[in-house]
This record gives C-alpha cells, structure tokens and sequence, in this order.
C-alpha cells in the first residue's frame, strides 16, 4: 500500500459514498452493484494514496483501541481490494470474491485486523449475514486519551526520516483519539496538522512557523477536543442520561442556577449533539453549539465565572465552561425526598431529577459520576414500588432506609474525594488505610492496604472534573455495598 505523504492527503469534502463502503467494508455488495460502482470512482478520482489516508482515519475512528499494526494490515486489505477489483478488465465477481476473503480472514483466530469481542458470534453466521453482522462491529471510544505530542524538534526528525509513514502513524493516533469526534472536523484537522508538519519542518526558521501555524490552528483543534468530549459523553450516556448529566454539572458549577433555568438548556444541548456528532454537514457542530452557547451566557449570565467565560470566543467560552472547577456549596433550604405520589406521578415526571440536582448543588464537591451512580440506583427502586400493586406504600416503607443510605453515600463520596483534593497523595493513602482499619477492625494490615490502594485508584479517576462515565461507574459499584446503613442494602 502506498502510504499518504504529508502533503495535501484529501481532495474533496464530498466523502459520503465513501464513508458508507469503509463502514460496511465487509458487506456483500450483491444485488447492490452500484455500490461496487461508486466506491470504485471515489478511489479512483482520490488516487490510491488519499483513499488510504481517508480509510486510515474511518477505520482508526471505528476501531479507535486497535493497535496500529491492526489499522494498517486492514488498511493495506481494504486497499488491495478495491486496487485490484477496480481496474479494468477486472473479473465481474472480483469485488464480491476478495469481500468474502476479507470476512473469511477476520474469523481466523490468528487474524492480523482489530481484536473485538463480537467477532466470534458474527464468524458463527454465514455469508452475508457474516459480512453484515462483522460491518456493524465497532469498538467503544477510549476514555483515556494516549497521544500525547512529541516536541517540534522531535516531529521534525520523524518527518524527515520517513514522511510516509510520520502521516499514517499521525493519522492513526489523532484519529482513534478523536473517534468521537464529527468526521469532517477531525479531517480537517489532521489535514491541517500534516500541512504545518510539511511546511515548518522544511522551513528555514521552523520555531516562528509553528507558532503563526499552531494560533491558526487553535480553534479547530479545540472544536476537535470539545467535539469529542460532548460526543463521547452522549455516545456512553444517550440523550436522556446525558441530559441528567449536563444538568448535575450545571448545578455544582452555578449552584445559584435554579432546575427550571437550566433544564431548557441542557435540552438544547442535548439536541445539538445528537443532531450533529455523525452529522456530515462541515460546520452542524461549530454552528450550532455556538447557538447553544449564546443560550447559555443569556440564561446564566448572573454568575461572575460563567460571564468571564462568556467575553471569549464561542468555542473557547464552551471549553472554559467545561474546565470550569466546582464552585463551593451555597446554602440552602434541608432537602426532603418527595413524597410517593409525586415520585409516581405519570407523564412527563422529573420529581426525581430535580431531587438529584437539589443534592448536586448541595454537595459541589461530589464528582458527577458519584451523583449519576446514586440517582441510577434511586430509579430502580422508584420505579419498581410506582409499578407494585400499592406504590406508595411500598415507597414509605423503603423511605426512611432511602434517605439513611442515600445520607452516607453522599457523606462517604464527599469524604473520599474532600480528602483526595486536600492532602497530598501519600499522606491521602495514609488517611484511607487508617480509616478502612478502623471501619473493618478484622482485616488484616494487608487487607486494608489493598482496600486503599483500590479507593485511592477510585479518587485519582473518578473524583475530578469531566471524569470518565463508564470506567468510573465500574469502579464505584464496588464501593457502593459498604455505604449501606442496613440489610438489605437498597443501593447496591
């Protein structure tokens, strides 16, 4: 496979027949033979080394925890394909044929392409449910990010060293880390990076260059990094707990904002995302969210720090809006759980959202994902007694042990995570075996140690801004049984 250079690697934003073949390149294109058809005109109006350089990025997005010898073997496979079934002269069953080898080797155990865990069930099928069932295979987002920019000095000699492969390693590492991220905003980003690349390294005086190149820059790679922020968040969530989610992040950063204030602005917010996160519309994300943003500085304009982010640039206002750090707690009337009829009311019910803000906003401190746990297990059991023969009955037998455990829970997070931001980190550990030693008096010195070690972990993750969803929700289920006040324990 020729692999892209880094000069101009793209040659049109009109790549929507081929994002379909990439994302379904294992599909049978009989009784589809336009299909066949198209993709051969977009390789071969791209030329060889700009369709790779596009299938790079498709398939680092799709796969974005394979390792880089995986994207590039698929890469190399995809490639070799349409190079050999689109000549002419070609056989008329050739693209079918080497569609039925690629699926055939992605069933080999010892297959060279990215490792998922749906791949065994799909490999049991046949044909073209095979080819169907391993198309729609996707690995979820990372939630940890792993590029991490070398120097300019260090870009440089990788360039010149091999600018061939500098692209597709550059390509692989920006695209699987901004998986999330609107596909067109992400190449164009990479398309702009690999022409500063070319240009500064090759410049006389490569220091200046990269500074004028990286403040141009700037706002695209910040809509990249927010983008894929927002995305990935609503890609884990789904638009109803992602709107929780926005809201909890409202109240502990501008706890003087009331629920009704803000829950018109996390329903836009919301729609934005899912209107524009596989939008390929170029400018649906920038547009709109800078609609949003406005709503934002309008409705919430009476706290100091939101109306100093708020002089910035829309883009740089969104990404100071989700830096900005948990304000302390205000006070505020003693909060009751609603009572059953409220809780059990029908349609459109957010008695127990507003519960959950009411408590976020009380208790800054509390990371997001400790509140999303909390409200998770406080719906299940809402939900069950309002279907139960006699809801509120069963809700006021289960509500003293509610609000006692939801009580601790609450003391138990704020303690962790009060603790991880005020002492140093050894002396943080220090504190938490102490206190798991005298909490569990038979473990052993031992025991305790690994106890802490598993909650520092927790607190290191999951007790800062913007933590990671799904991992953190994990991790928390663990610690969730030793905050019960009685058994059984209701937030298990």
């Amino acid at each position: 496979m020729t692999e892209p250079s880094g000069g101009n690697i793209f040659k049109m934003k009109e790549v929507i027949f081929l994002l379909f073949f990439l994302s379904s390149s294992h599909a049978d294109p009989r009784g589809k033979p336009y299909e066949k058809n198209i993709v051969c005109q977009q390789f071969k109006y791209l030329g060889k080394e700009n369709f790779a350089a596009l299938t790079v990025i498709m398939n680092s997005r799709k796969y974005s925890n394979a390792t880089f010898e995986e994207i590039n073997n698929i890469v190399k496979a995809i490639v070799s394909l349409t190079e050999k079934c689109c000549v002419e002269g070609a056989a008329a069953d050739c693209y079918d044929n080497e569609a039925s080898a690629l699926s055939e080797k992605s069933c080999d155990p010892k297959s060279p392409f990215p490792k998922h865990p749906g791949v065994t069930s799909c490999c049991v099928q046949k044909g073209l449910e095979r080819k169907l069932c391993l198309a729609d295979l996707k690995q979820p987002p990372k939630e940890f990010p792993t590029y991490l920019e070398p120097s300019n000095e260090e870009l440089c000699t990788a360039f010149k060293t091999n600018p061939q492969l500098f692209s597709i390693k550059f390509l692989y590492e920006y695209s699987s880390n901004f998986a999330q991220a609107p596909f067109l905003i992400v190449k164009n980003a990479t398309e702009n990076y690999l022409k500063m690349i070319q240009e500064c390294c090759t410049a006389k005086k490569s220091a200046p260059c990269f500074l004028k190149q990286r403040l141009q820059m700037h706002p695209l790679h910040l809509l990249t990094v927010m983008s894929n922020r927002l995305c990935s968040r609503f890609a884990s969530y789904g638009e109803e707990k992602l709107k929780f989610s926005a809201a909890v992040m409202f109240s502990q950063k501008i706890p003087s904002a009331e629920f009704k204030d803000v829950m018109p602005i996390v329903e836009q917010g919301t729609q934005v995302l899912a209107k524009c996160c596989r939008s390929f519309s170029e400018n649906c994300m920038e547009n709109e969210m800078s609609v949003h943003i406005k709503q934002v500085c309008k409705k919430l304009s009476r706290d100091t720090r939101v109306t100093e982010c708020c002089k910035k640039a829309p883009i740089d206002t969104l990404h100071c809006l989700h830096s900005m750090s948990a304000a302390e707690s205000i006070k505020l009337p003693k909060l009751q759980l609603p009572p059953a009829d409220q809780l059990c009311k029908k349609g459109k019910n957010q008695e127990l959202e507003k519960y959950m803000y009411e408590i976020a906003r009380r208790n800054t401190k509390l990371p997001e994902v400790f509140v999303e746990k909390l409200y998770e297990s406080v719906t299940e059991i809402v939900k069950k007694c309002c279907s139960s023969e006699n809801a509120i009955s069963c809700l006021d037998k289960k509500k003293s042990q509610l609000n006692d455990e939801i009580k601790n829970y609450v003391s138990e997070g704020n303690e962790l995570c009060g603790d991880y931001h005020k002492y140093p980190f050894s002396e943080f550990k220090k504190r938490l075996i102490k206190v798991l030693s005298r909490r569990v008096p038979q473990s052993t010195s031992k025991k305790a140690e690994e106890l802490a070690e598993e909650r520092a972990n927790l607190a290191s993750t999951c007790c800062i801004i913007n933590a990671p969803p799904v991992y953190c929700k994990e991790k928390i289920n663990k610690i969730i049984g030793n905050t019960c006040s009685q058994e059984p324990c209701l937030l298990q």
